[in-house]
């Protein structure tokens, strides 16, 4: 972790750690993601002014400039937003947003959305556009066959209900 350290007017030291990386992808955000990055960002601000309230606290230095640090990426993963409202699409074909329920080789029925990388969590079945099952699904239609490259190999999946909610 590379730190910069300065010396404040008072004498007192501050540090600013480099940014946080940014995906190279465009930021797609449901509204629900995009409400989830503001709430974080409120949180973050709230959360650097406690600390800023006191100063004595032995970490407050590292803990200042780690809030800051995140204020920053929430800040630019905000400004980076492209909003997509699931409820303005109505085709049968698996777009940003989409809630896909499938149907895998062992007859399990699997439920799946598509959202962006900041509200992403597969173990929710949140999947990014960008993840190999979100490129697998993007496109596909109701009826029709998926190939998910996974690294134990090819699942398919058949897509039987897409929804935008």
């Amino acid at each position: 972790m590379s730190k910069a350290f300065t010396k404040e007017e008072d004498g007192t030291e501050k540090i600013r750690l480099d940014d946080l990386p940014q995906s190279t992808h465009p930021n797609l955000v449901t509204p629900s993601g995009l409400a989830d990055l503001k709430a974080r960002l409120a949180a973050a601000r709230l959360e650097l002014e406690n600390l800023r309230a006191r100063p004595e606290e032995i970490d407050s230095t590292m803990a200042i400039a780690v809030a800051e640090r995140d204020i920053r990426f929430l800040e630019s993963r905000i400004s980076k937003a492209i909003l997509i409202d699931p409820k303005d699409h109505s085709s049968g074909v698996v777009e940003f947003g989409a809630t896909i329920d499938v149907v895998n080789e062992e007859d399990e029925q699997l439920t799946f959305r598509i959202v962006g990388e900041d509200e992403a969590n597969p173990a929710q079945g949140l999947i990014a556009p960008y993840s190999p099952l979100g490129v697998a699904l993007l496109g596909g239609e109701t009826g029709g066959t998926v190939e998910w490259q996974k690294p134990s190999g090819v699942v398919e999946l058949e897509i039987i209900a897409i929804r935008f909610e």
